[in-house]
């Protein structure tokens, strides 16, 4: 005989004094823990987005610390105070802005007012030249009914709305620049209070991880002063050679702008051009198709060799942090890519962040670094967090100068111990 069918739960089972069985319930329970921590990610989370223009402006002025601290640092050990060490670092960078800024925008001003001026004219000319050849002949009606003269007119109201955000740009810039200074002048104030917020266990680390990312900053801006002097000189040498007036502000303005990844290299070859417009339009195709082969010379083997070999970044992850932050933040993005990218590969192997992949496991490396941390607990107990981050910065440097000291004797033997800690 087939078997009955099972009563379900909730019916009434068979059999005298059977009772209907109570509906299962399930209880869910949160802690309050993990109440406080959703809201307060929600509440960072939202005070990230809301406050993005300071998030980039600190950014901004921790670079400049970490580019300008090590020249302060030589100033110190020259016998000068900090504190004047940073004012005349301030004052010497404030008297090169204006000089770069006195040499190169009123040329600049005066060729695009000069452009402006003789638009019309240009724009006659060339339709008289295009009207002489039956085959450039519809060309010449296509330009007289391009309304050039409305474009030019709706250029300048371009120009004027993109003054006021240039002010805005160069107030926060002022503003991170300020910072940066203040930070400079008490540095050490500035380290305790990352300190403070830190576990002991992990100082050791911070410090190598600060140490790092100076160099990082340091070498990413040396590698931006050389693509700047080479596209400088270049341009100076092009623009001498040819004869086309206000080189050196060209240059200069070149230079310049080279530190704006992708549109860089058009912002310095349009007043190029245009310079060289004045002498002829030979020399102007001259100067485009230079301008153009240099700037494909440095964006596919000078960037990725220098700032590679400084950064420790292949090619291709140059390349590609270029794209990525362009993509998300645009032209800021992009200018802090590349020191991004290298300090949280650098951040990845100092904390000893294991990728699915890699299954090694360097003994020697973790042992060196509970060492370390024994002897930091041992030599900061009961330190403030100033002092226990110079004890921490000294166990980091003197690390290194080991680590250095390895490389030179063993190469191979000194690469296990990781290449955060070959400098």
């Amino acid at each position: 005989m087939p078997d009955a069918p099972r009563p379900a739960d909730n019916d009434v089972l068979p059999g005298p004094g059977r009772a209907r069985r109570p509906p299962r319930v399930v209880h869910v329970e949160i802690s309050l823990r993990t109440i406080g921590l959703v809201l307060a990610t929600l509440a960072t989370v939202w005070l990230f987005i809301r406050l993005w223009t300071v998030v980039l402006m600190v950014i901004f002025a921790l670079v400049l610390v970490g580019t300008l601290n090590p020249l302060v640092g030589a100033l110190e050990r020259r016998g000068l105070r900090r504190g004047w060490a940073v004012l005349l670092i301030l004052l010497g960078l404030l008297i090169v802005t204006s000089l770069l800024a006195l040499l190169t925008l009123p040329p600049l001003f005066d060729q695009l007012l000069e452009l402006l001026e003789a638009a019309p004219a240009k724009r006659d000319l060339l339709i008289e030249w295009l009207q002489q050849r039956p085959l450039t002949a519809p060309l010449a009606q296509l330009v007289r009914d391009s309304g050039s003269g409305e474009a030019f007119t709706a250029l300048g109201s371009s120009l004027l709305d993109y003054s006021s955000q240039g002010a805005l740009v160069v107030g926060y810039a002022a503003t991170s620049v300020m910072l940066a200074f203040y930070i400079l002048a008490d540095i050490q104030r500035a380290r305790g209070s990352i300190y403070t917020v830190v576990p002991r266990r992990y100082h050791v680390r911070l410090a190598r991880i600060l140490i790092e990312l100076e160099i990082i900053v340091g070498g990413y801006v040396r590698g931006q002063l050389i693509t700047s002097a080479a596209i400088a000189l270049f341009t100076f040498g092009l623009l001498s050679i040819c004869q086309v007036p206000n080189a050196l502000p060209l240059a200069v303005f070149a230079g310049l702008t080279d530190v704006i990844p992708f549109i860089g290299g058009l912002l310095a070859t349009a007043p190029a051009v245009l310079g060289a417009l004045s002498v002829s339009t030979t020399v102007a195709i001259v100067v485009l198709a230079a301008m153009i082969l240099y700037q494909e010379f440095e964006s596919r083997i000078l960037v990725p060799r220098i700032y590679g070999r400084v950064l420790r970044l292949s090619a291709a992850t140059v390349i590609l942090a270029l794209l990525i932050g362009g993509t998300l933040l645009g032209i800021l993005g992009a200018f802090l890519a590349l020191p991004l990218a290298a300090g949280l590969m650098m951040v990845m192997r100092e904390l000893r962040v294991e990728m699915p992949g890699d299954d090694r496991h360097d003994r020697d490396l973790h042992a060196r670094d509970a060492q370390d941390e024994r002897t930091y607990q041992q030599l900061s107990a009961g330190a403030r967090p100033q002092e226990a981050a110079e004890i921490a910065a000294d166990m980091a440097r003197a690390s290194r100068e080991v680590t250095a000291l390895e490389t030179a004797v063993d190469p191979k033997a000194a690469a296990k111990s990781g290449p955060a800690r070959n400098a």
